[in-house]
């Protein structure tokens, strides 16, 4: 029964999306699970900055190197020789597996090697002890992008043969490996434990997948060709999308550099906040974009330019339409957020005042994370890869510069410090610094989002803006009827409930957020938004679909 069950074929798209989206949902509760742990355990303090600054090169590698080349290159390639020759295809996939897996163990090696150099990099302002340990967790957490990068090219293949189910179990088991570290190693092994687990997660990643991979019709082969036309294929179909994946991630790896510098908890007050602000919008913009982007590449090979921005202004007025209400119920209930969450153990009240304040400033970016991934990936669909890769790069570079002298600003300026606490309620809190990351992080998000779309109306100036920009003005006018609602609901359910109390802080935050939405969907409906009619059927459509 097991192994049928993890062989199971997903017949139609509507089930294979509802699968995944029931997965991303429950990805992100097993998120919120681990981050309350974590904030639980450590509070925002040296042990959490050690583990998110350990974090930052090994998911960069795994990032522009795995996830780069099965997006853009295994699934199309192997699918190709699929339709051709069985044996050829699995020729090409025990072969890739060889060189990739072989070329990833030579890269982590040397970077484990060189793990003290990276740190003294990426962290620049830990020193003895602190810098030690973040090498120690570094190098054992370099084993993980090796186990990744063979459980996720097993999961590309499985995609193929329609086998969603055990995929979307898998980064379930990657969660579940990090919480199992917090509760059971880092009683055991301290800190380490933490980076235990992270391997442990990609072991259970790739042990759930291996079964179903090997029923699929995988043999090994002892083959490293690096010569062969599907590995050459590969790695220059990957190239163009793993560098735009690494300027991004880059934004990541100098935000974290500079807040070593600052005071203890920086790096972890700023991830925190990061990981709340883009946990659910983010499953919105994958499972979207991921949707769209076959479609719109068949509209743009058959030259059907029509069709392919009517498809792109579609799906941009679909993701304006939820992050925006999305993006707004977290900023005015940002504290509750954060209390219910995170509140626990050591994150103690300071560390609660700080987070609260980076999401409420992150909230004003959450749209630009989700519109540039779409927009990016619609460029890749019009076979142009510079674009995204160039703006990307620019704005890293600005987000550093703008992050260094806002940082400094802080630091030299009385009176924009003063201004920070009194406006944010930090209430004497010392750690601002942080408040200047979150809004470089912001600021670039947005520009790059600007610069993304003005180059794509240069590139399509036939965009149909008119009708976006009559959906924006619905979709605003919703927004801010939802906002005052909200707000009055969360000020009336503030006064009734105990918000000395976990669960009155959970009632405030479940009541008024329900109010919220359930104001948004009235709002929309009598506003007459088309993208209200057309999420409802798709939703429709998938349930009554799953259920045939």
């Amino acid at each position: 029964m097991r192994r049928n069950f993890l062989n199971s074929q997903t017949k139609s798209i509507s089930s294979a999306s509802l699968i995944l989206a029931v997965s991303y949902l429950a990805s992100a509760v097993l998120g919120l699970l681990r981050d309350h742990l974590l904030a639980g355990t450590f509070g925002a303090g040296n042990e959490l900055d050690i583990y998110y600054s350990a974090f930052t090169v090994p998911d960069f590698i795994a990032l522009i190197l795995i996830f780069g080349a099965i997006s853009a290159a295994v699934i199309p390639i192997f699918s190709g020789y699929l339709l051709k020759d069985k044996e050829e295809a699995w020729k090409y996939v025990a072969t890739l597996l060889n060189v990739f897996l072989g070329f990833l163990i030579i890269i982590c090696v040397i970077l484990i090697i060189f793990a003290p150099a990276i740190v003294s990099i990426t962290a620049p302002g830990f020193l003895g002890h602190k810098k030690d340990l973040a090498v120690m967790l570094m190098r054992i957490m370099f084993l993980s992008p090796i186990i990744l990068g063979a459980s996720n090219l097993i999961s590309g293949i499985l995609q193929v043969f329609h086998r969603f189910l055990v995929t979307a179990l898998a980064p379930l088991l990657y969660n579940l490996g990090i919480i199992i570290g917090i509760v059971f190693f880092v009683p055991k092994f301290g800190l380490v434990g933490l980076a235990f687990g992270v391997v442990l997660g990609g072991v259970l990643h790739l042990t759930i997948q291996l079964p179903s991979f090997l029923h699929s019709g995988f043999k090994y082969r002892l083959n490293f060709n690096f010569r062969d036309p599907g590995i050459v294929k590969t790695i220059k179909l990957m190239a163009p999308r793993s560098l735009g994946l690494g300027a991004g991630q880059l934004n990541t790896i100098a935000t974290t550099a500079i807040a070593s510098t600052l005071m203890a908890g920086s790096i972890a007050v700023f991830n925190l906040a990061n990981n709340l602000s883009l946990i659910f919008i983010n499953a919105i913009a994958v499972s979207v974009t991921t949707a769209a982007f076959p479609s719109m590449s068949m509209a743009f090979l058959k030259n059907e330019g029509d069709e392919f921005l009517n498809k792109f202004s579609s799906i941009f007025r679909q993701m304006i339409f939820i992050t925006t209400p999305l993006a707004l119920l977290i900023l005015i209930l940002r504290a509750q957020i954060v209390r219910v969450v995170l509140g626990a153990g050591r994150f103690g009240w300071a560390d609660t005042k700080l987070t609260t304040a980076c999401l409420g400033i992150l909230a004003f970016n959450l749209i630009a994370p989700q519109l540039i991934l779409f927009l990016s990936k619609t460029f890749y669909a019009a076979h142009n890869t510079k674009i995204p890769a160039i703006i990307s790069g620019a704005t890293v570079v600005f987000n550093i510069c703008l992050s260094l002298f806002l940082v400094w600003f802080i630091k030299v300026s009385p009176g924009f410090y003063i201004f920070l606490q009194n406006f944010l309620r930090l209430g004497g809190a010392q750690n601002v610094g942080v408040i200047g990351l979150a809004l470089s992080y912001s600021i670039s998000g947005i520009l790059q989002t600007s610069l993304l779309l003005f180059m794509f109306y240069k590139k399509f100036p036939n965009l149909k803006i008119k009708e976006i920009l009559n959906s924006l003005y619905k979709v605003l006018i919703a927004s801010a009827i939802m906002f005052t609602v909200t707000f009055i609901a969360r000020q009336i359910l503030g006064s009734v409930a105990n918000l000395q109390t976990f669960w009155g802080v959970f009632f405030q935050l479940v009541i008024s957020g329900i109010i919220g939405v359930a104001t948004y969907a009235l709002a929309t409906h009598l506003l007459k938004s088309p993208e209200n009619k057309t999420i409802i059927d798709s939703l429709l459509k998938k349930f009554v679909y799953s259920a045939k």
